[in-house]
């Protein structure tokens, strides 16, 4: 390692000479970079790889000085990084658990003795993180690496996978990402930001050093995120995540649409987080967390403070005597300090008055730290946060206006609450729509909470069991997503056409084939369009049914009803919800007869079979029904002393487009995941075969569901799939369909952020992404019960 001693401790003494001079502490660190002409290359198939005729980007620090400069990756170098990942996983993945762990475990040791020179390479390029918290990680993911055949059964890693993260993610989110991966048996290509580069070759040439197999971790650098997008072009790609801004996590979506390769977005910078003081705080503790929250580390989020009115001037009062005598804090540019200068004006003209610690200086890229005190929820300020040192305060009278100004915001990253009142604290906690909620504490993070962004703060759970996830899949099954190109989509257009059989209800004769109806709210009604469309046997022939012809109306209908009963379902206890779900089945089997004859008619398959697919339909109600209360999570050990607490919770409302499968065992057991954790459901039948949900509608109106939570809207299934897509209340769609449907959604649902889950289907032999739904396998089950949850963490520290 460059920049290291021959000498050991004990010839020191010997010779009584003294140890390196303090002012030498960052020799090591520039050792590595000189060592490398501080012109960094790729790193690909364990050694670093420096291309010829290649852009270059160069990594300026604070004071304008050039630390080092990164090369531009092309096509070239993506494919042969492709496929020495592809080679390392092979190796990677076929050892054993031990093993893997070994080398994470080795990789401990390696980092403690190269601490130094990692802190300080983190330190030049400004991309904060200890080593210890890195330890920490290792530590962590090196035991999953052990136990996962142990505790993590009839699971497979994905093969590849892409992490990519913007330039202002830090080396903490980045490696966040990539060690689950690694742990599990995945190899790794990582597209690292700007500042985070550096650091990570280093790290990836000590992980070589621990014994990792060459191809098994790369690292790909490039001008911008757009890079991400070229790698994901490739087809041994299994997998992308990102981690940073939400602006870049958008358009590696939208540029990745149509390749066929999962996306999972984390978006942790940028994110505004709720600060809130309750009046049982302890007011001096609290406004010491503010300060350093808001002032003093470096953020990678805006965070509002938010003050119960009865202690407004005690807390305003204790901020400007801390406040007063800090430094002014340094901004990233003068275009900054503009924008820093136009929302203090904005607030001032809006009514609010500014604490600070002292005058701000006439220009410069410097600015005090202040506070805006009065904000609005609405205030530009609140909504859109400037960079700088800017804190808006705002003030509530009540608990429930707490937790309504905390969930203000489109973002659900986290929040910090404060109060000596523990009942307050967890009901407070369980109310706010955030990943992570702090108590009497702030900025707690370890790898064993699991945090989902809730809202427009993400897509996926890392950190935790429940973050491995995101990186593995059931044994049985195959990758839910063809790999393709993506075809010309004119996104406007999409769904825009009509149905060749449509006509009006009113124009059936007395003698036509049945009228269905769609089920909205309750109760069962015509579609908005007044009509229906005319649905015919699987080898064709007479029509057999007329179906309703749902829209994007009929849509915005269901969400409305649909969003009035989820807050109370979730609420219900899990025996509640399991008593319902066993109600459920015992009303499908009533109508059994029924609803076997609907699956006879339109999917030709005989009756014994069709009877078969009802009998397995209502034992898979009954199994969601018992697996309502059997995973709830739990607490956690944390290294600090305290409690840690790890909550699953509903997603809220859900769009599914059914497949065409095995109409009715289908639909139950995505029904079923759904409305066991607490969610509302919208559903749209299989276009080629709806009759079987259709008459389901019975069974739903005789059950004890609240109205509204199960809603089934028949249709087009990409005029459908438009309506829920473009709807900013649905959080989630799973769907079964075409490959230009599934191309859509991945572009559309950026804005707010969807969790997808997309599977093709291409013709009679597709198998619904590797699903068999008359399989009792336990990891399908436990697959839909977790894309049907968000988790929280909670954290509660003691003395």
């Amino acid at each position: 390692m460059a920049g290291s001693t021959t000498k050991t401790v004990y010839d020191i003494f010997q010779s009584m000479e003294y140890g390196p001079a303090a002012t030498s502490s960052s020799a090591t660190a520039q050792a590595w970079l000189d060592h490398h002409s501080r012109s960094l290359g790729l790193f690909i198939d364990g050694k670093f790889v420096c291309p010829a005729d290649r852009q270059t980007r160069s990594l300026v620090n604070a004071k304008g000085g050039t630390v080092c400069s990164t090369v531009c990756a092309v096509d070239d170098d993506v494919s042969q990084c492709v496929s020495s990942a592809v080679t390392g996983y092979k190796a990677w993945s076929g050892m054993t658990c031990y093993n893997r762990a070994k080398v994470l475990l080795r990789l401990v040791g390696i980092l403690g003795q190269h601490s130094k020179c990692v802190s300080e390479l983190c330190e030049l390029c400004e991309a904060s993180c200890s080593p210890s918290t890195l330890v920490r990680l290792l530590q962590y993911y090196n035991s999953w690496a052990q136990l996962r055949d142990t505790l993590i059964a009839n699971w497979t890693p994905l093969g590849v996978v892409a992490v990519v993260v913007s330039d202002d993610c830090s080396l903490y989110s980045l490696m966040f990402k990539v060690l689950p991966a690694l742990a599990i048996g995945n190899s790794v290509i990582v597209v690292p930001g700007l500042s985070t580069a550096p650091p990570l070759l280093l790290l990836a040439q000590l992980f070589m050093s621990a014994g990792l197999p060459a191809g098994a971790l790369n690292v790909l650098t490039g001008s911008d995120v757009s890079l991400g997008a070229k790698v994901a072009q490739n087809p041994g790609i299994s997998h992308v995540t990102y981690s940073g801004n939400k602006q870049d996590g958008a358009m590696l979506c939208k540029a990745t649409a149509g390749m066929g390769v999962p996306v999972s977005v984390s978006p942790c910078v940028g994110a505004t987080c709720p600060f809130i003081i309750f009046e049982s705080a302890d007011i001096d503790s609290a406004v010491d967390g503010v300060i350093e929250t808001a002032f003093k580390k470096k953020k990678e989020v805006h965070w509002v403070l938010c003050v119960q009115e009865s202690v407004l001037d005690s807390v305003v009062a204790r901020l400007r005597l801390r406040m007063a005598g800090m430094k002014c804090v340094g901004l990233s540019s003068d275009a900054d300090r503009a924008l820093v200068d136009a929302a203090v004006q904005e607030a001032q003209q809006q009514g609010a008055t500014l604490v600070q610690s002292c005058a701000a200086p006439p220009s410069g890229a410097l600015y005090p730290p202040t506070v805006l005190c009065g904000a609005a929820p609405s205030s530009p300020f609140v909504v859109s946060p400037s960079p700088g040192p800017l804190l808006p305060l705002m003030t509530f009278r009540s608990n429930t206006e707490a937790v309504t100004l905390g969930n203000h915001s489109p973002h659900g990253l986290a929040a910090s609450i404060w109060t000596e009142d523990l009942t307050l604290a967890l009901e407070t906690a369980k109310s706010l729509s955030v990943g992570s909620v702090w108590v009497n504490s702030h900025s707690v993070s370890d790898p064993c909470l699991p945090v989902s962004g809730h809202k427009d703060s993400g897509t996926c759970t890392d950190g935790g069991q429940e973050g491995l996830y995101q990186f593995l899949r059931p044994s049985r099954s195959s990758p839910p997503l063809p790999r393709s190109s993506p075809v010309s989509l004119d996104y406007t257009k999409f769904g825009t056409a009509a149905s060749p059989t449509i006509i009006p209800d009113d124009s059936d004769p007395a003698s036509a084939p049945k009228s269905y109806l769609q089920f909205v709210g309750g109760k069962v009604c015509k579609s908005e369009s007044g009509c229906s469309v005319a649905v015919q046997p699987a080898g064709g022939g007479s029509v057999l049914a007329y179906c309703p012809d749902g829209g994007r109306k009929d849509i915005r209908n269901a969400v409305e009803a649909a969003i009035k009963v989820q807050p109370g379902w979730m609420r219900k206890s899990p025996s509640a919800r399991a008593q319902s779900l066993y109600s459920l089945a015992k009303g499908l089997e009533a109508k059994r007869r029924d609803i076997a004859m609907s699956i006879n008619v339109q999917t030709g398959v005989s009756m014994d079979k069709a009877e078969n697919e009802v009998d397995l339909s209502i034992s898979r109600l009954s199994d969601w029904a018992a697996y309502c209360d059997k995973v709830q999570g739990g607490a956690l050990p944390m290294p600090q002393s305290g409690s840690a607490l790890s909550l699953p919770e509903a997603l809220g409302v859900l769009g599914l487009m059914l497949p065409d499968n095995n109409p009715l065992l289908s639909m139950v057991t995505l029904l079923g995941a759904a409305i066991a954790t607490g969610n509302a459901v919208i559903m749209v039948p299989s276009q080629k075969y709806p009759l079987p949900v259709l008459a389901f509608i019975q069974v739903l109106q005789s059950s004890d569901l609240p109205a509204g939570l199960v809603n089934v809207i028949s249709g087009s299934r990409d005029q459908l799939t438009v309506a829920l897509a473009n709807h900013s209340v649905i959080k989630a769609i799973w769907y079964w369909g075409s490959a230009e449907g599934c191309q859509y959604l991945q572009y559309t649902c950026t804005s707010p952020l969807k969790t997808l889950r997309l599977f093709c289907q291409k013709d009679e032999e597709e198998t619904d992404g590797g699903k068999d739904w008359t399989q009792p396998d336990p990891a399908l089950l436990e697959e839909m019960w977790r894309n049907a949850v968000q988790w929280k963490s909670v954290w509660i520290p003691t003395a």
